[in-house]
């Protein structure tokens, strides 16, 4: 579709040079075809003929072509013609441009959540960094897309057609949520503190239900140990073949390390899996041609606020805690004595 847009476009600034004053803003590589780049990149150097001038001689064509041949030597007059002929009306030349601009709007749009994939997938000293600045430029993306394309009413997006299935676990991922439990069951004081830390961050389903449990006892001010938490997973029906009582009675058998550290390990990996998802129901909406723009952006708006949501947690998790002491208290002014004499009114 967008190549068609192209060809009536340039079409229309063939037959009418003037036309260039009312497409709106455009550049040459919003363009997806190179030949095309080219000859809108050579119609922006050169000064358009006078109407008069343009019908008696083809002093236009024959500038863009030879300007253009610059860069697509392949170029060649009977494309120009072509061009012409597949341009139903050179008066819409700004519907056209504004085609040209969407396909641009959705291949830039898939390039940057192409490369939040690229940042949530790729091992670093510091991924989830890499992949919020990529989460962020591609937020600038869409508030540039607003500026272009007005919202309007209109149908809401649709879903992605194919959800990105859950990865399997980790042996790393299993053994940190595990070891994140034995934590919390040796030392419950910690996670009242830990708000910022949710079931659905875990990668195993009975880990996240255990943590549940302990969640639940801790607002209850139940006792935490391994045979409270035991009776809590009886009655959340969480004992089964692969998730023994002896399992669970072990949970506080070797405890080691804090569990904000182990907390912040399962959160980081939530957060990257999070991006992941993000970026590719982003790329899904950007290869379903049948959505338009205002449904592209809207989607992209809805799963970048699912991890903005997990970014939240995330920098109120690794936040540094404020060290500043706190001010000391004013002494308190002793109240002026009355003195007997009424106060001297103001006088204007």
């Amino acid at each position: 579709m967008v190549r068609y847009a192209e060809q009536a476009l340039l079409g229309a600034l063939l037959l009418a040079p003037e036309r260039l004053k009312s497409i709106g803003p455009l550049e040459p590589d919003q363009f997806a075809d190179a030949v095309h780049r080219a000859l809108f990149a050579a119609m922006q150097t050169l000064v358009p003929p006078a109407p008069e001038a343009h019908r008696a001689r083809p002093v236009w064509l024959n500038g863009v072509l030879d300007a253009a041949r610059s860069t697509a030597p392949a170029l060649t007059a009977s494309y120009l013609h072509t061009l012409i002929q597949t341009c139903p009306r050179d008066a819409h030349a700004a519907a056209y441009a504004q085609v040209v601009r969407a396909g641009h709007t959705r291949r830039t749009l898939h390039y940057h959540a192409t490369l939040l994939t690229r940042a949530a997938t790729t091992p670093g000293p510091d991924p989830a960094t890499v992949a919020l600045a990529q989460a962020d430029a591609l937020t600038a993306h869409l508030d540039d897309i607003a500026t272009l394309f007005p919202a309007h009413s209109g149908p809401t997006p649709r879903a992605p057609g194919s959800e990105l299935d859950r990865p399997d676990a980790s042996e790393t991922a299993l053994h940190e949520e595990w070891l994140l439990l034995a934590a919390l069951t040796a030392h419950p004081d910690g996670l009242p503190r830990m708000r910022w830390l949710h079931e659905a961050d875990f990668t195993h389903p009975p880990h996240a239900a255990l943590f549940a449990a302990l969640t639940a006892l801790t607002r209850r001010g139940t006792p935490v140990d391994p045979i409270t938490v035991l009776a809590e997973a009886q009655h959340r029906g969480l004992l089964h073949d692969g998730f023994s009582p002896e399992k669970v009675l072990g949970l506080a058998a070797s405890p080691a390390g804090t569990p904000e550290h182990w907390g912040h390990k399962v959160l980081h990996r939530a957060l990257l899996t999070q991006a992941h998802t993000t970026a590719h129901r982003i790329v899904a909406l950007t290869t379903d041609e049948t959505s338009t723009i205002h449904q592209l952006a809207t989607g992209s708006r809805r799963a970048l606020a699912a991890l903005s949501a997990v970014h939240a947690r995330w920098h109120h998790a690794t936040a540094p805690v404020s060290t500043t002491p706190a001010r000391a208290r004013a002494p308190a002014v002793p109240a002026a004595r009355p003195t007997g004499r009424p106060a001297t009114r103001a006088r204007p």
